[in-house]
């Protein structure tokens, strides 16, 4: 996401950088230390989440296991719910609060919740954006043709589907764990001591989110910068 050549706009993007340096350590720390906690109730995570589908009369998803640390997630055009090794088959409060988030998402789509059917709906553009907006962008800024100011418009338009992207993904990934946790607490699958320890990795988590949509919008500012220092 960075231009190979400097200018002054890069320090707009250097809090953020920071930003998103941290989150990633603390949910990694966070995870790593609430991983290390058996929950009482000693299921495990592939248990909570074929529960809560159940409870919540979801049919037609399955749960599978996959490599990986943190690589949990829901994909719902196969209507499968993948879970890391450790998630599937721990039984710590780590565990449990990450496969519940993930049920978060397909309780989401069963409920017909707007922005993750939004953010479902610009996948294909924001996966195009994300790829093809610098490339072209960059096309635009070294040349000084009459067609640079396109290449360039056109790369901040496919960029700026891909910051929405991120700006949907932030109540969606809030909501998911705020419906985690209370399914979690309502349902006595964890103690309430264990929610408090759940809901610090979730947020921790979310915490990625927030860093990645504040890095996409401030690189978005400064394309639209770079762009305006041609006229």
């Amino acid at each position: 996401m960075f231009f190979p050549f400097w200018d002054p706009t890069y320090l707009m993007i250097l809090p953020a950088l920071a930003l998103a340096m941290y989150a990633q350590w603390k949910v990694r720390s966070t995870y790593q230390k609430m991983s290390e906690v058996p929950s009482a109730a000693g299921k495990t995570g592939r248990e909570v989440a074929q529960y809560l589908m159940q409870a919540n009369g979801i049919t037609g998803v399955t749960i599978e296991e996959v490599p990986g640390t943190l690589t949990d997630n829901y994909d719902p055009r196969s209507h499968t719910v993948h879970l890391s090794s450790d998630i599937y088959n721990g039984t710590s409060v780590a565990a449990i609060g990450v496969a519940a988030h993930e049920i978060g998402h397909v309780i989401q789509h069963a409920r017909g919740y707007a922005p993750i059917a939004i953010r479902d709906a610009i996948v294909p553009v924001a996966g195009i954006g994300s790829w093809a907006a610098f490339p072209l962008f960059f096309i635009g800024l070294i040349f000084h043709s009459g067609v640079s100011h396109l290449f360039m418009d056109l790369g901040i338009a496919l960029f700026g589907v891909a910051v929405l992207f991120h700006v949907v993904t932030l109540p969606t990934e809030f909501d998911a764990s705020s419906r985690a946790l209370n399914e979690l607490q309502s349902r006595a699958l964890l103690a309430p001591g264990e929610v408090v320890m759940a809901r610090q990795v979730l947020s921790a988590a979310a915490l990625t989110y927030v860093a990645a949509a504040a890095m996409a919008a401030l690189q978005l500012i400064r394309m639209v910068l770079l762009r305006n220092s041609r006229d």
